[in-house]
């Protein structure tokens, strides 16, 4: 894992938003995914089909690291798969997905269905040839953001402070 460097083209007042560089982007389409600590927040970044996604690295399940999970097409979303419980979430918009199976209609085949967006996502630009980041800034809870809580540094004997 690499401390991502700032790079802050736009002046944000905020480490959590300013844009900072991950890695080149050849670097990112041989390699498909790097992980990275940007602002105290352990990311990865994927590269699939052409495009690049930033998430959280922890699964928001049981906390999983998705930098080692396999990338499959559900319903044609690009989706990582926790390596932990097989947790499927769209690299795109931290969308978790489970086959649903209809019990009043057993012989019907399990349906892929939406558990709604429980991992956060963060902003992704190239330029020049340069992957950046920006962490999120939304208000919105995702699940998992409590693997950066104080309650989870604390759960876990950490001292570090999380932003």
């Amino acid at each position: 894992m690499m401390e991502a460097s700032s790079q802050d083209p736009s002046s944000a007042s905020s480490a959590s938003s300013e844009w900072v560089t991950i890695a080149t982007e050849n670097e990112l389409r041989e390699k498909g995914r790097k992980t990275a600590l940007v602002s105290g927040r352990k990311i990865t970044v994927f590269c699939r089909d052409g495009g690049f996604y930033a998430l959280d690295f922890h699964c928001y399940h049981a906390g999983g690291p998705l930098d080692v999970g396999n990338i499959e097409d559900i319903n044609g979303v690009s989706c990582v798969v926790c390596p932990w419980h097989k947790y499927k979430i769209s690299l795109a918009t931290g969308e978790g997905f489970y086959q649903a199976v209809d019990p009043q209609n057993p012989r019907q085949a399990p349906c892929w269905r939406s558990k709604g967006v429980k991992q956060r996502t963060h902003s992704v630009e190239v330029r020049d040839g340069t992957v950046y980041v920006k962490l999120s800034t939304s208000s919105a809870k995702h699940e998992s953001d409590f693997y950066y809580s104080k309650e989870y540094q604390q759960l876990m004997g950490l001292n570090e402070e999380v932003s």
